[in-house]
C-alpha cells in the first residue's frame, strides 16, 4: 500500500506542475509585490518565506562581540499587577507571577516596530528608541494571536495595515499608521472567524495562535483547535480579502467527498474531526503564487483507534494556490500520527545542484527529520524511503502504520529512541529523581515510531515539544547552512480506556525529566544549534546550545523553544534556551563569538533591523513562561554596537 501512495503522490506532484505554471500565467507572477526595504523586519520570519534571514550587515564576526543593550520596553501596562488572562486554580503558585508569556517576534517597517503583547494589546514602538506610538486594547478578555501579527503594506488608496488573530477567533485589521480599527474591515476592523462551515455545529474552541500569511491582497488563516476531543472546529485555511475581510477561499484540510485525495480515513471517521490544522505558520512563495500549509495532527494525536487509514492531511505539507485555495500537491511525513508529531517547522530555501538552483521547501515534524522537497513538484530532493516500523500495541482496534518516511540524507537531528542504559548518570539526587520518575511512570524503552500502550509509558523521543517546534530554523542561503535548534526531551506517554469507549492520556502529558530542576532524565546532549549544508544534506555541525546551573551537566546544553535568525554578515542569533540568555554564532563555523543575559528566556525568535537612526539592532522579546518556567517578565529589548 505505501508503494501505492508514492506512485500516487508523484502523479500528484507532475499535476501540481501544471497547475502552478498556469497560475503563475493567470497572475502575472514577476518579483515579490512584498518587496520590503533591506533594514525591515516585515514578518515573523522576515518575509513569507520564513527564511529567518537577514541582508544586513553592520553587525559582523569581527564587532558582534560589542553589542549592548539600548533600549528596553515594558509590555505590561503600567500601575497592573497580576496576569491579564485569570489562571485556574490548578496552576502552581510559582506560576503566578504577576507577569504573562509571549513567543511573540516583533515586526519592523519603515522604522517602526509592531508588537502583539499578552497584555489585551497591540502596540507600535519607534525601533530606535522603544518609545510607544501607539496602543490598541482589545476588547473584553480577549488576547492577540500568541506569536504577533502581520503587516499588509497596502494599496489602492488603502494604507498599510496591522493583522492578527485572537484567543476568541476574530480577524482584525488595525490602521499601521494610528492603530485604529481598519476602515471597511468587516465590522469595525473585525471579521469573526467562527463562521458555520468550521465550526461543525459544535461551541468548540477555535483561536490564532501565530500570525496570517499575507499574499498580495488575500490574509491567510491556520488556527488553534482543541486537542481532544475527537469532534470540533475543522482545522481549514482560508484566504481573506486584505481590504474588505470578505472570505475568499476556504482549503478543507480533511479532504471532503469530491476532492483530491478523500478516502484515506475509514468510514465517516473524517466528519466533524478536529485538529489536523495550521497552527503555526502558512508560507507563501510569491513569486510562484503558492502558498504551503505545514498542517498538524488530526485529534486526538495519541490515539487513532477511532479513524483507521493514513488521514490525509494530516502531518502534510499541502502546497495551494494562493489566491484561490486550489490544491497542487501535498507530501506526508507521519502516517496515521498516534505520537502529536505535527509539523512545526517549514521553510522555504534553495538547493544548488548540477550548476542549477532548484526552488525548495525543508520541513521538519517534532522528530526532527528533515525532508528538502522541490517547492514546485513536492518531489524529495534527496532519496525518502518508506521504512518498517513497529506496530505492536495492546490498544484493541488501533491500526498502526506499518511503515514511515525516512529520507536518506539529512539523518534525524534528534533522538529517537530509549533504552534503559541510556538513564542519566550523575548526582545521585537527580539519578534518584529519573528513577522514580520511570518506576512511577512504567516507562518503557521505545524504538522510532514506536506505538503508544495501555500497560507502559512508551518513552517516545522527542517529545511534544520536539526535536524541533514552531521556532523552526533559519536559512542562509550564501553558505546554503539551515540552521535550527534541537531538543532531546522524551514524553512518556500512556493510555487509558475512556467512560466512553475511546482512549486517552493515563496520566496526563508528562516529561522525562526531574519535576524540580527541569532537568531530563536521560544521558545528553539535551540542547543543540544544528546547521545542514541543503546542497548535500550533510551536517555541516552541530554545538550544545544553553548552559546548565549544575555544572556536571555543563556539555549537554539546556532545553529550547523558539528558534534563530541568521544575517549576510555569517552571524546566527538565538535566545530560545531557559538559561535566559541571547547568543550568537558564526554561521559558517558554529562557533560561540557572543552573549548576553536577557530579564528572562526569549521563547520567540529574536529580530534584527535597521533603524530610522543608521543602526542595525537585534531585538528580542524576553518573557519566559515555557519549558516549564514561570514568566517572570514582561520586557522587549534591543541590542546595538553604536
Amino acid at each position: 500500500m505505501a508503494s501505492r501512495i508514492k506512485r500516487a503522490e508523484r502523479r500528484v506532484g507532475q499535476a501540481g506542475t501544471l497547475l502552478v505554471a498556469a497560475v503563475a500565467l493567470a497572475s502575472g507572477a514577476g518579483a515579490p509585490l512584498l518587496a520590503q526595504a533591506k533594514g525591515d523586519w516585515q514578518g515573523y520570519g522576515r518575509d513569507e518565506s520564513h527564511a529567518r534571514h537577514s541582508p544586513l550587515t553592520e553587525i559582523t564576526p569581527v564587532n558582534v562581540a560589542k553589542l549592548r543593550q539600548v533600549w528596553t520596553y515594558h509590555m505590561r501596562p503600567a500601575g497592573t499587577t497580576g496576569e491579564t488572562i485569570p489562571m485556574p486554580d490548578s496552576v502552581p503558585a510559582k506560576f503566578r507571577t504577576g507577569f504573562s508569556a509571549s513567543e511573540a517576534t516583533p515586526l519592523v517597517v519603515k522604522g517602526i516596530m509592531y508588537l502583539a503583547t499578552p497584555y489585551k494589546r497591540v502596540v507600535a514602538l519607534d525601533a530606535a528608541t522603544g518609545a510607544e506610538r501607539w496602543v490598541f486594547q482589545l476588547p473584553g478578555n480577549d488576547q492577540p494571536s500568541t506569536r504577533g501579527v502581520a503587516y499588509w503594506p497596502g494599496g489602492k488608496g488603502t494604507g498599510a495595515r496591522i493583522v492578527f488573530g485572537t484567543r476568541s477567533g476574530k480577524l482584525i485589521a488595525l490602521d499601521a499608521a494610528t492603530g485604529q480599527p481598519a476602515a471597511g474591515f468587516g465590522t469595525a476592523g473585525a471579521v469573526d472567524m467562527k463562521t458555520p462551515e468550521v465550526m461543525n455545529g459544535t461551541r468548540a474552541p477555535l483561536g490564532m495562535s501565530s500570525p496570517p500569511a499575507i499574499y498580495r491582497d488575500v490574509i491567510i488563516t491556520g488556527s488553534r483547535v482543541q486537542e481532544m476531543p475527537v469532534k470540533g472546529a475543522a482545522g481549514d485555511v482560508r484566504g481573506w480579502d486584505a481590504r474588505t475581510g470578505k472570505l475568499l477561499w476556504t482549503f478543507h484540510t480533511i479532504p471532503q467527498p469530491g476532492e483530491p485525495n478523500f478516502g484515506t480515513w475509514e468510514g465517516d471517521s473524517w466528519q466533524k474531526r478536529s485538529g489536523t490544522n495550521v497552527w503555526t505558520f502558512v508560507l507563501v512563495d510569491d513569486k510562484r503564487g503558492i502558498a504551503y500549509l505545514p498542517v498538524g495532527a488530526p485529534t486526538f494525536d495519541r490515539w487513532g483507534g477511532d479513524r483507521k487509514g493514513q488521514n490525509l492531511y494530516g502531518n502534510s505539507i499541502v502546497a495551494v494556490e494562493a489566491a484561490t485555495g486550489k490544491y497542487l500537491w501535498h507530501f506526508q511525513t507521519v502516517h496515521h500520527d498516534i505520537w502529536d508529531v505535527d509539523l512545526p517547522s517549514a521553510t522555504l530555501i534553495e538547493v544548488r545542484r548540477g550548476g542549477r538552483t532548484i526552488p525548495a521547501i525543508a520541513v521538519m515534524n517534532k522528530t526532527a527529520t528533515m525532508f528538502i522537497l522541490d517547492r514546485v513538484t513536492g518531489k524529495p530532493l534527496y532519496d525518502v524511503r518508506e521504512v518498517p516500523v513497529p506496530t505492536d500495541t495492546d490498544i484493541p482496534g488501533e491500526q498502526p502504520w506499518p511503515t514511515q518516511p525516512m529520507p536518506a540524507t539529512p539523518p534525524p537531528l534528534a533522538r529517537l529512541s530509549y533504552a534503559a542504559t541510556d538513564l542519566v548518570e550523575g548526582p545521585p539526587a537527580l539519578r534518584a529523581a529519573c528513577e522514580k520518575l520511570v518506576a512511577d511512570l512504567t516507562v518503557a524503552p521505545s524504538k522510532p515510531f514506536q506505538p503508544l500502550r495501555a500497560d507502559s509509558a512508551v518513552n517516545f523521543f522527542p517529545g511534544s515539544l520536539g526535536g524541533v517546534d514552531w521556532g523552526g530554523g533559519a536559512f542562509d542561503p550564501k553558505s546554503g547552512l539551515y540552521v535550527v535548534n534541537v531538543n532531546n526531551l522524551a514524553s512518556p506517554q500512556q493510555l487509558a480506556q475512556q467512560p466512553d469507549g475511546s482512549w486517552g492520556m493515563k496520566a496526563g502529558y508528562a516529561y522525562f525529566q526531574d519535576k524540580e530542576t527541569g532537568l531530563p532524565c536521560q544521558k545528553g546532549p539535551w540542547g543543540e544549534l544544528v546547521a545542514v549544508n541543503v546542497d548535500t544534506g550533510a551536517v555541516a555541525w552541530r554545538k550544545v546550545l544553553g548552559t546548565n546551573d549544575d555544572p556536571a551537566f555543563g556539555a549537554n546544553g539546556v532545553i529550547s523553544a523558539g528558534g534563530p535568525i541568521t544575517t549576510a554578515s555569517g552571524l546566527t542569533f538565538i535566545g530560545a534556551t531557559r538559561d535566559a540568555t541571547i547568543r550568537a554564532f558564526e554561521t559558517k563555523s558554529g562557533a560561540l563569538l557572543w552573549s548576553a543575559p536577557l530579564p528572562a528566556s526569549n521563547y520567540g525568535t529574536p529580530m534584527t533591523y535597521q533603524a530610522a537612526d543608521g543602526r542595525q539592532m537585534v531585538a528580542a522579546v524576553a518573557t519566559g513562561g515555557f519549558a516549564f518556567q514561570p514568566a517572570t517578565s514582561d520586557q522587549v529589548v534591543a541590542f546595538a554596537v553604536r
